[in-house]
């Protein structure tokens, strides 16, 4: 593997400015916790996107993408790689006729929901109470409300970045599932096409407007990520924290929410490392209540696999 030194030093030749060495990862996401990575890479346009994959292509060093940060947990220590993080031109949304849009991978899902309700197109309403990415959506098959992306998307513009490849991948060899799909770091999500059925806007409106409340009045606001857990088959993980006596639980400067069992809560500050062990302890609860046992929705950046049970 290339020293990871070497290589953001080629990347600042090759994109100047875009590149930030020692740059703070926890403000990136909704958390707001933390350590650094050991840079970030800012693309904005098709051009640096080409020459950042050439230079990382065959590097072997650790590379993730980071989007509005929504689902991640970043260590106290930071992330020992190069982070991407997409801008300008891939924030687009373009509506191509009465049933397509394609959306870029920075675009922002409640943006995205209301511009196609907006044309008059149904089946992404869901979409507008997920306060993530389209290319974090991708990659985690994200949805609500009895919807997700896999419902809606017809293929995914990929980058390999191990490889340098960029191919527009159709969703069925994605293996979307529950929150999940078989997309590794190395893969950046550039954009997807969404597949849609004409509709009443103001019906949109009204479906959009009813989930938005719902959220507020059943999830908590803050400095949290989510849900933490998924739900298993025939049950949810925040009424099984709930019933074994979770709600409320306290580690140091994180906390099980009031509100929403399933949410952590961190306090301005804080430590990741609190609201991991916040999580360690939740799901070891479930476990000895319920002999269920929760599988983690929340991506663990900068974590030793001995820190996390469900990785060691």
């Amino acid at each position: 593997m290339t020293d990871v030194g070497a290589v953001v030093a080629r990347l600042q030749a090759e994109l100047g400015e875009r590149v930030l060495v020692d740059a703070p990862l926890g403000e990136h996401t909704t958390y707001r916790v933390g350590g650094s990575a050991a840079a970030m890479v800012v693309i904005d346009d098709h051009d640096a996107l080409s020459r950042f994959a050439a230079t990382l292509a065959g590097t072997g060093v650790p590379v993730m993408t980071i989007g509005r940060g929504s689902n991640l947990l970043v260590a106290d220590r930071g992330f020992p790689g190069i982070v991407v993080h997409l801008a300008g031109d891939y924030t687009g949304i373009s509506v191509v006729d009465e049933t397509m849009v394609i959306a870029g991978a920075a675009a922002k899902l409640p943006v995205v929901a209301r511009t196609t309700v907006g044309y008059g197109l149904t089946g992404f309403e869901w979409a507008v109470g997920v306060p993530g990415s389209v290319g974090g959506a991708v990659r985690m098959n994200a949805g609500g409300h009895g919807a997700d992306m896999a419902d809606a998307m017809l293929d995914a513009d990929i980058v390999d970045l191990r490889r340098g490849e960029r191919n527009i991948v159709p969703a069925a060899e994605l293996d979307l599932a529950y929150r999940a799909s078989n997309l590794s770091p190395d893969h950046l999500v550039v954009g997807c096409r969404l597949g849609l059925t004409p509709g009443d806007e103001r019906a949109g409106q009204a479906t959009m407007a009813e989930i938005v409340q719902w959220r507020r009045v059943n999830q908590p606001g803050g400095q949290n990520a989510g849900s933490v857990f998924t739900n298993p088959e025939g049950d949810s993980a925040g009424h099984l924290i709930d019933a074994a006596g979770g709600k409320g639980l306290r580690v140091g400067t994180a906390e099980v929410s009031a509100k929403h069992a399933n949410f952590i809560q961190a306090d301005e500050g804080g430590a990741a490392a609190d609201v991991l062990q916040v999580m360690i302890e939740a799901r070891m609860l479930v476990e000895y209540a319920h002999g269920i046992v929760l599988d983690p929705e929340t991506h663990l950046v900068g974590f030793a696999d001995d820190e996390v049970p469900w990785l060691s």
